[in-house]
C-alpha cells in the first residue's frame, strides 16, 4: 500500500481508539461512585466496556507481533470496574480508572505490560509489580552479578527518553544480607521494578495512542530480556527451565 493510497486512510480511520466518552464516563463515575448512579447509567457503562474490548483486541494483536503473550483475548485484559472493599476503609464500590494488563507467556518470559486510563493520570507501564520473596532475592543477586548490564539499560538514551528512570517502591536502607557499600545499592533497594511513561488525556484520545503504547512496550524489551535471564537461570547461568 503506497503513501497517499485512500485505502490507507480508510484503514487508519477504522482502527480502535479510546474515545471521549470513555474519559467522560470515568469522570462521571468518580463524581457519582455509588450503586444507584451506576445502575441508572448501565447503558453508558456497557458502551464504555465494549469500546475498551475493541481497543484491547488491537493492543493484543500489536503486542503479539513482537512478543509471546499469555493473555488469551483483549476482553480478558480489561481490568474489572468493581473494587474489593472487604478489607478497605474506602467503601466506594467502583474503580474510577480503567486499563489493560497483558502477561508474557511461559516460565522463560518474565514481566508484564499494563496501560492505565484515568483522567489526568494515564500511563503505559510494565515490569515487576509484586515479585515474591524468592524472585526478589534472585533479582537482587542478579543485579549484583550483572550490575553493568542493568546500568547500561537504565542509562541508555532510549530508556531515558521513554521512561526517564526506573520506578517502584523502595526500602529506605540496603536490604538485609547485602553490602550497604555496594555500588549497586541504589538498585538493590527497590521492592518493585517498574517502567512507566505518562500520557495526557489529549494523547490518550489521539488516533496514534495505540501505536505509541506499542512503541513504549517495545522499549521495555531490553529490560525484560535481562530480567528474564536473571529469573530463569541459576547463579552460574544454567537454565532452570526447559
Amino acid at each position: 500500500m503506497r503513501p497517499g493510497d485512500p485505502r490507507a486512510i480508510i484503514y487508519f480511520r477504522s482502527m480502535a481508539k479510546i474515545e471521549k466518552y470513555n474519559i467522560q464516563f470515568l469522570k462521571d463515575l468518580k463524581a457519582n461512585n455509588n450503586r444507584d448512579w451506576f445502575a441508572e447509567n448501565k447503558a453508558d457503562y456497557e458502551k464504555h466496556q465494549a469500546n475498551l474490548a475493541e481497543v484491547a483486541d488491537e493492543l493484543l494483536a500489536n503486542l503479539s507481533k513482537h512478543d509471546n503473550i499469555d493473555t488469551t483475548s483483549g476482553k480478558k485484559s480489561v481490568i474489572r470496574v468493581y473494587r474489593d472493599i472487604r478489607f478497605s476503609k474506602d467503601k466506594s464500590p467502583y474503580k474510577t480508572y480503567t486499563g489493560f494488563g497483558f502477561s508474557r507467556a511461559t516460565q522463560l518470559l518474565r514481566g508484564g505490560y499494563y496501560i492505565n486510563i484515568e483522567p489526568g493520570n494515564s500511563f503505559v507501564g510494565g515490569g515487576f509489580w509484586g515479585p515474591n520473596k524468592d524472585d526478589l532475592l534472585k533479582i537482587r543477586k542478579g543485579i549484583l552479578t550483572d550490575e553493568a548490564e542493568f546500568r547500561k539499560i537504565f542509562e541508555s538514551k532510549e530508556f531515558k527518553s521513554v521512561f526517564g528512570k526506573l520506578k517502584g517502591d523502595q526500602l529506605k536502607t540496603c536490604p538485609k544480607g547485602f553490602d550497604k557499600d555496594s555500588s549497586a545499592v541504589s538498585l538493590l533497594r527497590y521492592k518493585q521494578y517498574l517502567l512507566m511513561k505518562d500520557f495526557s488525556d489529549a494523547e490518550v484520545l489521539s488516533p496514534s495512542f495505540l501505536q505509541e503504547a506499542d512503541k513504549t512496550f517495545k522499549a521495555m524489551r531490553p529490560f525484560f530480556d535481562l530480567m528474564s535471564y536473571v529469573l530463569t537461570t541459576d547463579e552460574n547461568g544454567v537454565p532452570l527451565y526447559e
